[in-house]
């Protein structure tokens, strides 16, 4: 039986990556879009760049089967088990064998150890033993109770938010800027009033999982605990921004959390081969410092975040994530500083061409504020008003600007 650990008021000033070398062992082969080098060049740029140094970097024990099976069903963690042991073999109806999801050897441990990282990450907040902290592989926001889903086996961030649940806390507000919809995690809260999940997304219409509608509001007993910004494709820093301080601040401030947890994945990029957003690693800057300063302003500091996706693996995905821990760590880069000699010649090295040579893409993240003026001929206006229709009534909030 858990207990109730109450969060400590006066926050540490250190915060914590979650990683160890073990933790790229969840790969799913040499040919798919999740490719482990992605986190090896963030730790090596973020290192290169100083960055851990404001940090402490912890390792953590893998999620138990009894971690697991909060929120997972037993028949799919044995079957993840049993495939593990057997890679040969698939499990379709489960999610496992299929072109987004391998089976490989040892899947249980090496997602099992995710799964542990971002668990320890919301302990080491909870717990005041962190300010921040980041589980940079975690984020596997795509998976089921009972099936394997977009490149993801065990829902880490919903099995972080669990255990901040079984241990005292009250309002957990979950933030999801990955380029697609955060349906796992929805799903796994759809019925619980204690968990707002906010997913701002490209829209269904273009973009794997085909849901996250601006309908999609949260299940009976808990309506308004989902909200879905679903934006147009080709949406740019200017747009996100404005779609997210549209939507994102005023409803946290409503909903008062006891802490914000948040998704990172970065394949919102304009680079990114999967998706269709146009954002830079500026506006991805952008959007990290925003969650921080909400985290400070309503939850006295308790922040836990973790990864996601990422598919342009060496260009943008190393220089996102760092960004992302020097914020976490308090102490953020600035956009001009070049990246590192070392680490521009490991990634020439993986290419054969050239690496990036700052950590900007050289846009500035400026938006027009939502408060100033609502364009029905716009798509992306039409998408703000139609999430803030769905769901600011249910919270007792305004829909109009």
């Amino acid at each position: 039986m858990s207990e109730d650990v109450a969060p400590q008021e006066s926050a540490p000033q250190r915060s914590v990556v979650v990683f160890d070398d073990q933790m790229t062992q969840y790969d799913f082969g040499a040919h798919h879009p999740m490719a482990p080098v992605r986190v090896e060049l963030t730790m090596m740029l973020a290192e290169e760049l100083g960055v851990l140094e404001q940090v402490d970097v912890v390792g953590a024990p893998a999620a138990t089967d009894d971690d697991l099976v909060r929120l997972h069903t037993p028949a799919y963690v044995e079957r993840v088990q049993k495939l593990s042991s057997h890679p040969h073999y698939t499990e379709p109806g489960f999610g496992l064998g299929t072109e987004d999801n391998p089976v490989f050897a040892h899947m249980h441990e090496a997602s099992a150890l995710i799964a542990g990282a971002s668990i320890e990450a919301a302990r080491q907040v909870w717990t005041g033993q962190a300010r921040h902290a980041v589980s940079v592989c975690g984020g596997l926001h795509h998976a089921m109770p009972g099936k394997a889903s977009g490149f993801c086996i065990y829902n880490d961030v919903a099995l972080a938010i669990a255990w901040l649940l079984d241990h005292g806390a009250e309002r957990v507000a979950y933030v999801d800027v990955d380029a697609h919809h955060g349906d796992g995690v929805q799903t796994m809260f759809w019925g619980d009033p204690r968990v707002l999940t906010i997913s701002v997304h490209e829209g269904p219409q273009t973009l794997f999982p085909g849901t996250g509608y601006a309908t999609e509001t949260g299940g009976e007993g808990a309506e308004g605990s989902a909200i879905n910004v679903a934006l147009p494709p080709a949406t740019s820093d200017a747009g996100w921004m404005r779609a997210f301080h549209a939507v994102v601040p005023q409803a946290l401030r409503e909903f008062a959390p006891d802490v914000l947890v948040t998704q990172h994945g970065c394949d919102s990029h304009m680079d990114d081969p999967l998706t269709n957003l146009m954002l830079s690693v500026d506006g991805q800057r952008a959007s990290y410092l925003a969650l921080r300063d909400l985290a400070d302003e309503l939850c006295g500091g308790r922040w836990v975040s973790t990864g996601g996706g990422g598919y342009a693996v060496l260009d943008v995905v190393p220089r996102a994530w760092s960004h992302l821990i020097a914020v976490v760590g308090g102490t953020p880069l600035d956009v001009t500083t070049p990246t590192p000699e070392r680490w521009r010649a490991r990634v020439a090295e993986l290419r054969g061409g050239d690496a990036p040579t700052r950590m900007t893409d050289g846009r500035l993240p400026t938006f027009r504020d939502w408060r100033e003026g609502y364009d029905p001929a716009s798509w992306l206006d039409r998408s703000i008003m139609a999430t803030r229709t769905a769901a600011f009534p249910l919270l007792g909030l305004d829909p109009q600007p």
